[in-house]
């Protein structure tokens, strides 16, 4: 009776095992599947960032989102690059707040990545919202102040596709400011740490301002400050991952979605990672 009694113990006992490896196998696809994954400037691994080739190779290769950068050119234009000059995209230097869109227009920043995207313009913020697939979403990141918040709420409004964007910003000013003008337009934070954690300090302020969360760079986010943002009813997104493996990790402690250069090759690559 004893060795019965052990037996049954035994098989019990597999059979929770079991129920608990299923659970934690079958968490770990639900987050992988879930996390939203952000073509980085489009699909700028391959194609010449911010511009509508790499917009539309990131919606090719199947992204959740792309995110891009913006400036106010010298007569109001939202123009989409990163830098606060052309230089490096473009081989001519023009600086974006003291230069007309015309002229910044009559630039190249396809041809650094290549002879194949010879002829690529910096694109007006109103060319990209347009390629935006429905079930998809826009992440419009402010590289300027505040002085491009009414032209943006303008751009938004004549859109038709207010409910596919997303501000994110460094600037406090900026991300608090466009919450105030655009409540039903999603706003995170952009902020990052070189070394050591986050504070919790940064979720009271973007809590104190409405933000709907923040967007901060991998390096230093732990599981217990994502619960943390998460416990405030916010999302958390993060920059720049092209590490299946850090991914992964930041995937299993809840993240909501990660930015990437590779985003196609991002999702492949978590999925076989799951899989194991």
């Amino acid at each position: 009776m004893m060795e019965q009694g052990n037996n049954q113990k035994r098989y019990v006992m597999r059979k929770f095992i079991l129920f608990v490896v299923f659970i934690l196998f079958f968490m770990n696809m639900v987050t992988a599947q879930n996390v939203v994954i952000i073509a980085h400037r489009g699909a700028s691994f391959e194609a010449p960032e911010n511009t509508l080739a790499s917009v539309t190779l990131g919606w090719e290769q199947n992204a959740d989102a792309v995110e891009v950068d913006v400036y106010l050119s010298k007569d109001n234009k939202i123009m989409v690059i990163h830098d606060k000059d052309t230089k490096r995209t473009a081989g001519k230097k023009l600086i974006v707040k003291e230069s007309l869109a015309s002229d910044l227009r009559k630039l190249d920043v396809g041809l650094f990545k290549g002879p194949d995207y010879r002829g690529e313009k910096i694109p007006f913020l109103s060319e990209v919202i347009e390629t935006i697939p429905e079930g998809k979403q826009l992440f419009v990141e402010v590289k300027c102040g505040t002085e491009i918040l009414p032209f943006l709420k303008e751009c938004f409004g004549e859109s038709g596709k207010i409910d596919r964007l997303v501000i994110i910003s460094f600037d406090f000013d900026v991300v608090a400011g466009a919450k105030k003008i655009m409540p039903e337009v999603p706003v995170y934070w952009l902020h990052f740490n070189l070394t050591g954690e986050y504070s919790t300090k940064l979720i009271e302020k973007a809590k104190e301002a409405d933000l709907d969360g923040l967007n901060f760079r991998y390096k230093g986010i732990s599981k217990e400050f994502i619960k943390s943002v998460h416990d405030a009813n916010m999302k958390i997104y993060t920059w720049t991952v092209d590490d299946p493996e850090e991914a992964a990790k930041l995937s299993g402690f809840g993240i909501n979605g990660i930015t990437t250069n590779r985003p196609q090759w991002m999702k492949k690559e978590l999925d076989k990672i799951s899989d194991r």
